[in-house]
């Protein structure tokens, strides 16, 4: 006969854990930031320049309202201050100062503004996310800009079946440039497709960022992985339709790095380390002088002009503005106001005012000169020092030196080769979403240098979350 016992051998049962509600809207707030950073330019197309600022202002308070008591309720010693990217942080002072010597101060404020929006958004991601969160918050943002642009690229090719101006502004009559428009309806036909953010070289970059999430969210054994299987194939899609040069070429580095950073996991001792180096420099001299030698062939091959699409002539206009002062530059506009009379109707292109100089590094000798230059290079330099040990390292904190390798910290490493790629030919990586990532991946790096381990790292409940270990032992 059974007896009951008020001490039984067994816990008594309890639910399981589950995260708190308030931290769901903080991930979920997180999100809408980031989408409003990644696909900025859709915001700007939809409702306008002052529409834009008003959203930008709402969101940025929204964040300071989440990040500032969460930062005073911490204790001194639990928030890193000493772990910021003081230099990246430094390059935004440096901008903001610029403004008293400034060519074109109203859109040295301006600019500034969003540059520290965009800092904002991402100081709150990397203090109130873990590693996990944020890849699911990256992997979420870009499921819905590629959504979003199949979705508009329907509607305009199968509804509308014509063009649409961005704020939906009425097409006058007769031809104008293709390049005004926000979405060209080429969904069904040979052109390129631009999507929900109004550009054919945005909308492949956004393609590329998504293989990269979703490939590591695979790697890391998430629950659901068909899906991103289905998503990677709905950006592959997307990316062939866009049709970026910069980005095919891109992707053939991406995939150099994570061959080096595979080798170098594999690699047990210092001199097989050492071997592996040896090995990328040599690959890496003979590539790049391979491309050099081979430049004209390789760009009739994507179909481009030796002029690089007219960046040449660019990159002469911007120089011989820049080096009027070398030194601390002309003043901060990231990107440049094309209303602003220093920017306006200098560098056109299709009719259209250039706001950017296509190149990250004489975009910013142009703005703030060498220390300029000095700056934005360190920090990055930091980056991709800090993105490659945690990718090929092995995660340790005591004498246990077997333990597994995680997927996710292979993230920084590829999101910043991206980045390095894209600022060759693009200004994009001192800017929004390339400045946002710079500032996010700079501070939870350097916070939060193990996966699941250190403040901050808690074990999230995911719905989309890991199935079984989050991480595999390298073989």
């Amino acid at each position: 006969m059974a007896v009951y016992t008020k001490h039984p051998v067994a816990a008594p049962p309890a639910a399981p854990a589950r995260e708190t509600t308030g931290h769901l809207m903080v991930r979920a707030y997180t999100v809408l930031c980031l989408f409003t950073v990644f696909a900025h330019t859709a915001v700007y197309n939809l409702v306008g320049p002052v529409g834009s600022v008003v959203v930008i202002i709402v969101l940025t308070l929204g964040a300071l309202g989440i990040w500032i008591p969460a930062v005073v309720k911490s204790r001194p010693t639990r928030f890193p201050w000493r772990r910021l990217p003081w230099v990246a942080l430094g390059y935004a002072a440096l901008a903001l100062v610029s403004v008293a010597w400034s060519r074109w101060p109203s859109a040295t404020l301006l600019t500034w503004m969003l540059l520290g929006a965009v800092t904002m958004t991402a100081m709150l991601a990397a203090t109130m996310l873990s590693w996990q969160e944020i890849a699911r918050a990256l992997s979420t943002t870009l499921k819905a800009i590629l959504t979003l642009s199949v979705l508009i690229e329907l509607w305009v090719a199968l509804v509308l079946r014509h063009p649409i101006l961005p704020n939906f502004a009425e097409v006058p009559p007769g031809k104008i440039d293709p390049h005004i428009y926000w979405v060209r309806g080429n969904l069904f036909d040979d052109g390129r497709i631009q999507g929900v953010v109004g550009n054919a070289h945005t909308l492949a970059m956004m393609c590329l960022f998504s293989l990269i999430v979703f490939g590591v969210l695979y790697a890391a054994r998430v629950r659901r992985r068909g899906m991103l299987i289905a998503w990677a194939a709905l950006a592959v899609v997307l990316l062939v339709k866009a049709a970026s040069t910069t980005v095919y070429l891109g992707i053939a580095v991406l995939l150099a790095v994570l061959a080096a950073a595979i080798l170098a996991r594999l690699t047990e001792t210092p001199r097989a380390r050492r071997a592996v180096y040896a090995a990328c420099a040599i690959v890496a001299v003979g590539g790049t002088t391979t491309a050099v030698l081979l430049r004209e062939r390789i760009l009739e091959l994507f179909g481009k002009d030796s002029d690089l699409t007219g960046r040449l002539e660019i990159w002469q206009a911007v120089w011989e503005r820049a080096i009027t002062r070398p030194v601390f530059g002309n003043g901060f506009s990231s990107p440049w106001v094309p209303w602003d009379p220093a920017f306006h109707d200098w560098i056109m292109d299709h009719g259209l005012t250039v706001f950017h100089a296509h190149d990250m590094w004489l975009d910013v000798f142009l703005q703030l000169g060498i220390v300029g230059v000095v700056l934005m290079a360190i920090a990055w330099l930091a980056l991709t020092w800090r993105a490659w040990f945690f990718a090929i390292d092995r995660p340790r904190w005591d004498l246990d030196a077997r333990r597994p390798y995680s997927a996710i910290a292979l993230l920084p490493l590829l999101l910043t080769t991206a980045l390095l790629f894209e600022g060759l030919a693009e200004s994009a990586p001192i800017m929004l979403w390339g400045w946002l990532l710079l500032v996010l991946l700079s501070f939870k790096m350097k916070s939060v240098p193990l996966i699941g381990v250190g403040i901050g790292e808690r074990t999230p409940v995911i719905s989309h979350g890991p199935r079984g270990s989050q991480v595999r032992r390298a073989p």
